[in-house]
């Protein structure tokens, strides 16, 4: 079998930059491809544009081989294996967005050969690579599974945990024929300890999207059981701490202003609308999307139960945000649910703004443009703070300590001193003036 030692990975984001390091690290001659002139004079100036690879792990790599450019077919003709790594978004009415996928196996169909190998690892629907992405390529003149290989190998990356991208997480691989599975299984046995064969390409894209859509649906529950229990007087932050006591059978979700980042709320809707080409409707999957979906509206009606204590209207006060990643600790801010609560309280008349120590600038999805100020002037200048993502670098003592009226959406007030009617807690209600 032949034993791939030179590799291409095209798209150098969350996903692509720690493989193409990973395969750097294991002594394989790597080329870097992105399409955004930005990112390739980001990389090749030895700045990382992303949380799990620091500036010293991306200089080791150059200095051991690793290339990074623009769309070089003449790079891509030399390697002996591609791999692409580009964004699947959704459209606007929430359908599958190939187009980077199609762009990126134009490229590739411009440089294949045979005897090579193309493995498509970008979360999508059953049916892609063995699809649309095989379509494009065979324009080549080339034949998969007889001219070269072709496989999918999913990622399996979590922004914020560099131990996600490491060899200990196992890798799923499925390739259109037999060899090209044992192929693509020997490509990552270089950065794998396990690498797991599937039956095909469909299987290992249907596998993923399960992962996925598995943490949307329970976060929707967990979003659902935090309304009622706002209404039957609970905390369910504390309910759900006390199942997690229980070591099997349970893992604990829990709820927040809604879902971000480039996987959970999007792979939902790929599954369901390939569902669909089977005339068959996945109405569970598509409510769950629904409910996280109106959790930030549910946020901004808190914001105002909260000003109505004070006898204020959410019209003219002035609303302060706190943070507006997808999540806490990085500064990836792709499909935040951030961005619809400003622009939900926005047009309904609030004056916002907001602080994140790692994202300085954010459009809501009204098209508004806000940039980070700091978190003195927002603490000064506001009559309401909403807390959407926790990061634990934020000076909580102070948020804490001087914001007169708080609304907590991630549970950061725990274990905080809190003054009467100060904090208004989603999923608990008005939080008790204690410690706790």
């Amino acid at each position: 079998m032949k034993e791939d030692r030179s590799v291409g990975v095209i798209g150098l984001g969350y996903v692509g930059l720690p493989l193409a390091l990973g395969l750097t690290e294991a002594g394989l001659t790597v080329v870097g491809i992105d399409a955004s002139v930005r990112r390739v004079e980001e990389l090749n100036a030895g700045h990382s544009p992303i949380d799990d690879i620091n500036d010293a792990r991306l200089a080791a790599a150059m200095k051991a081989g690793f290339r990074v450019s623009g769309p070089d077919r003449a790079a891509l003709a030399a390697v002996d294996a591609m791999i692409v790594c580009v964004p699947t978004p959704i459209t606007q009415s929430k359908d599958p967005d190939l187009a980077p996928v199609i762009s990126a196996a134009e490229l590739v169909a411009a440089s294949l050969h045979a005897g090579q190998l193309v493995v498509l690892q970008s979360t999508t629907f059953p049916g892609t690579t063995n699809g649309p992405f095989r379509e494009v390529l065979e324009r080549s003149g080339l034949v998969a599974g007889k001219d070269f290989d072709l496989a999918f190998a999913p990622e399996r990356v979590n922004p914020g945990d560099p131990a996600s991208s490491g060899r200990l997480v196992p890798r799923l691989v499925g390739g259109v024929t037999p060899a090209g599975t044992a192929r693509a299984k020997l490509l990552f046995e270089n950065i794998n300890t396990t690498v797991i064969p599937l039956s095909s390409p469909d299987t290992a894209e249907m596998a993923k999207l399960l992962e996925n859509v598995f943490r949307n649906i329970n976060i929707a529950f967990v979003n659902q059981l935090a309304l009622l229990c706002e209404r039957m007087g609970l905390d369910v932050w504390e309910v759900i701490d006390a199942a997690a006591t229980k070591p099997f059978g349970f893992m604990a979700f829990r709820p927040g202003a809604g879902v971000g980042g480039h996987c959970i709320p999007v792979d939902p809707y790929y599954l369901a609308w390939r569902a669909r080409e089977f005339d068959f409707v996945e109405r569970f999957i598509e409510l769950a999307g629904d409910i996280n979906l109106a959790m930030p509206r549910h946020v901004v009606q808190l914001a105002a139960d909260a000003l109505n204590e004070r006898g204020r209207s959410l019209k003219g006060s002035r609303v302060g945000v706190i943070g507006v990643a997808f999540k806490p600790d990085v500064q990836d801010a792709r499909n935040t649910p951030a961005a619809d609560v400003l622009a939900i309280l926005g047009s309904r008349g609030a004056e916002v703004s907001f602080h994140d120590p790692l994202v300085s600038e954010l459009r809501d999805t009204n098209g508004k443009v806000h940039h980070s100020v700091s978190l003195e002037e927002l603490l000064r200048d506001s009559n309401l703070l909403v807390v959407v993502t926790a990061h634990k670098r934020l000076d909580w003592e102070a948020i804490y300590g001087q914001a007169d009226l708080v609304v907590d959406t991630a549970n950061s007030s725990r274990g905080r001193v809190k003054r009467a009617n100060q904090v208004l807690r989603l999923g608990a209600g008005w939080a008790t003036p204690d410690a706790g």
